[in-house]
């Protein structure tokens, strides 16, 4: 923690499943607004350690699981 900067502290906090850009629990699409990848690269990216390593789907459930959905106004 010392050497971080704020931006890096917060992301965790202010990862939120996006209710808007979902196909089905808006991982990819809170992942795409918090980072300069787009949601369609993060989708193929867990397709293809899903077929790879096949940890690609247990990865995406614990998100879905422990990451809280975003307010309805947001």
């Amino acid at each position: 923690m010392r050497g971080e900067s704020v931006e890096e502290q917060n992301f965790l906090h202010t990862l939120k499943r996006s209710r808007k850009d979902r196909w089905l629990g808006g991982i990819c699409g809170a992942l795409g607004t918090l980072t300069p990848a787009p949601s369609w690269v993060w989708r193929l990216l867990f397709v293809l350690f899903l077929m790879i390593y096949g940890t690609g789907l247990l990865v995406y459930i614990l998100l879905w699981i422990f990451v809280p959905q975003e307010e309805e106004g947001s």
